[in-house]
């Protein structure tokens, strides 16, 4: 149970930062400073990536017989990344339409 532990503080460690990082690159779109929002949304998806590795050991792991408990706790932290990967796809989309918008206002 320790190392599921562990799992649960990853997951929703990397999910947590990566969502604050995505609101962060949507903040700086609206003020349009969109190299920065740039750069954050490329930090939160560095994290997820990091997050969907240790989901991936898991899932080779149980194909090869190894079984896991799955806990409420699992569970959140599953819940917890899965919102942060779909905060990270709407951030992409308002930091493109604000860059838009920002293009036509400045035309």
């Amino acid at each position: 149970m320790e190392n599921m532990e562990l799992i649960v503080f990853e997951l929703v460690s990397k999910g947590g930062n990566a969502k604050g990082l995505a609101y962060e690159a949507i903040a700086c779109a609206e003020k349009g400073e969109f190299e920065k929002a740039e750069e954050l949304l490329n930090e939160a998806n560095e994290s997820l990536v990091s997050a969907h590795k240790v989901q991936t050991e898991m899932i080779q792991e149980e194909a090869a017989g190894k079984h896991h408990e799955v806990t409420v706790l699992f569970v959140h932290a599953q819940d917890h990344l899965m919102a942060a990967i779909e905060v990270c796809t709407l951030a992409e989309n308002l930091i493109r339409m604000n860059k838009r918008l920002y293009d036509l206002e400045n035309k």
